[in-house]
């Protein structure tokens, strides 16, 4: 093998993921630093990460082999979001990664809302569901990062919008407007409102 002359030589020093530095040294040596722990905590999330979604994926692939008749209903595809969303949510709690406890909730609620539609029969089978996680997410993540709560609340309200629509339709007597009209209303409310979140970050 060669040896490498010094004009050639490259020293890696790992010292904290993240950050990718170079240090001009001379015209013949450039030090390059590849940090691997970042703020202290980011390989050590990753790797719960991957732990928890590859044991998840482990236990799925082993009991649909065995074929163990309790969890027959759990051998589907919303499942395999949950074990993804799990993941995230110890990527975002024990690895203090808290940008992933959003998508954790979102993903593991889903999932869940996917098994206990068909199983349940007080479980509501309606969009506001959906954004009842979103909400929850955003809370979850207000608590941990200090910020997001204002899209939790919006979530939230739209929500309850969407999942008692008929009681506060019913309950606004002044509005004198047929169903046909209030249904095409509810969307063009959801685009006006992500309209404003759109432009409001451009500015």
């Amino acid at each position: 093998m060669p040896k490498l002359s010094m004009k050639t030589a490259v020293f890696f020093e790992f010292i904290s993921l993240n950050v990718l530095s170079l240090k001009y040294i001379n015209k013949d040596i450039i030090w390059i630093q590849v940090c691997i722990t970042g703020n202290g905590g980011n390989m050590k999330s990753h790797k719960l990460f991957t732990g928890v979604a590859l044991v998840g994926f482990g236990f799925y692939f082993l009991l649909k082999v065995l074929k163990i008749t309790p969890f027959e209903s759990f051998y589907s595809w919303p499942t395999l979001l949950i074990i993804v969303g799990l993941a995230f949510l110890f990527q975002g709690f024990l690895g203090k990664d808290y940008s992933s406890i959003l998508p954790g909730v979102i993903l593991t609620g889903f999932g869940l809302h996917f098994h206990l539609v068909n199983k349940l029969a007080i479980w509501p089978n309606d969009t506001g569901t959906f954004l009842l996680i979103i909400a929850l997410g955003f809370i979850l993540f207000h608590q941990k990062a200090g910020s997001g709560l204002m899209n939790g609340v919006l979530f939230l309200l739209l929500a309850g919008f969407l999942l008692f629509y008929e009681d506060i339709i019913d309950s606004i007597t002044f509005i004198q407007v047929g169903q046909e009209t209030l249904k095409f209303l509810t969307p063009l409310l959801f685009l006006l409102i992500g309209g404003y979140f759109l432009l409001s970050k451009r500015k």
